[in-house]
């Protein structure tokens, strides 16, 4: 994908390699524009996470460029350093200093004048919900507590883009869609371009604008989630009968093998479009056929993933 406003992020046939080991990132190609979160998916050791070190200049490039807000990241890293916040898999916390000890830390090294480093840490605090914590140690933080308090942190400065990887690895169900709804605000309210790895397609399904798929090193599939949906075949629509001579009738009316279903189920393959659905009600009409229920049942990101990578979520998230 291209545009004709200045990218976030782009990259240009970016390749690292290590040493007697293997070519991690193997010549990948980004875009993401502004304000956008781009969900950037693999499973374990595809190359996400390395990927975002030379993304934040943590880890330079073998070959190929790569820009972030515009600056290189081999040749104007302090630049690059000055625009991201970045909160990686392992928060670096201190378990003997409170939360609110650690804001006051971060906006001391980040150049706040000593009477507003109190007001903007309180603030970030309030606002990923952990200021009636703020006085306590974070060695009594939970983990869910913990990644929204790095999140915290690596707001301080503003900056207009945010790298997260793997930010909700291991949180529970609320604090993962507490971290969500947060992300989510900071690209809709604050236009903050979101770069995010992650282990849970629900999670790229639920963010992301657009998503991009890594394997073995390589960019496989890129699209919005829609898109990506779209190109994996076995969408279908469900048809439940109270009968089975009604359930008989609908599989002649629609050509589709009666063998196949089951407890009175008919599945019709389709997309789910209002073409496909007019014309099963159609037939059914002419044959008066009535079903009890009808479901649109579509590809999701699972199935994307496993199309692309041959890799299920489940093998990615053990």
């Amino acid at each position: 994908m291209t545009s004709d406003r200045p990218a976030s992020i782009e990259a240009r046939g970016l390749v690292r390699e290590f040493k007697k080991g293997p070519r991690a990132v193997d010549g990948i190609d980004l875009y993401v524009a502004p304000g956008e979160i781009y969900g950037f998916l693999g499973p374990n050791g595809a190359g996400k996470s390395t990927t975002v070190l030379m993304l934040t200049t943590l880890l330079p490039p073998t070959a190929g460029t790569a820009t972030v807000a515009g600056y290189d990241v081999v040749t104007q890293g302090p630049d690059v350093r000055r625009s991201i916040g970045a909160a990686l898999q392992e928060a670096a916390l201190d378990p003997f200093l409170t939360g609110r000890d650690h804001m006051r830390l971060q906006t001391a090294m980040h150049g706040f004048p000593k009477a507003e480093r109190q007001k903007r840490g309180d603030e970030l605090l309030e606002r990923v919900g952990l200021i009636e914590a703020a006085d306590r140690k974070v060695g009594g933080y939970s983990g869910g507590m913990k990644r929204r308090l790095d999140l915290a942190l690596a707001l301080v400065h503003s900056p207009p883009i945010l790298f997260l990887d793997e930010p909700t690895t291991g949180l529970d169900i609320q604090s993962r869609t507490a971290l969500w709804e947060e992300v989510s605000r900071l690209a809709s309210d604050d236009g903050v371009t979101v770069f995010l790895t992650t282990q849970y397609l629900e999670e790229a399904d639920v963010l992301a604008n657009r998503v991009g798929i890594i394997d073995h090193g390589r960019l496989v599939a890129e699209g919005t989630p829609a898109e990506l949906k779209q190109r994996v075949p076995g969408g279908h629509v469900e048809l439940r009968f109270t009968h089975e001579e009604a359930l008989i009738g609908a599989a002649v009316a629609l050509d589709v093998n009666p063998a196949d279903a089951r407890e009175l189920v008919l599945r019709v393959p389709g997309d789910g479009g209002v073409h496909t659905l007019r014309g099963i009600l159609d037939r059914l009409q002419a044959a008066r056929i009535e079903p009890e229920t009808l479901t649109v049942h579509t590809p999701d990101l699972d199935d994307v993933f496993f199309a692309v990578t041959g890799v299920s979520q489940e093998k990615v998230t053990s």
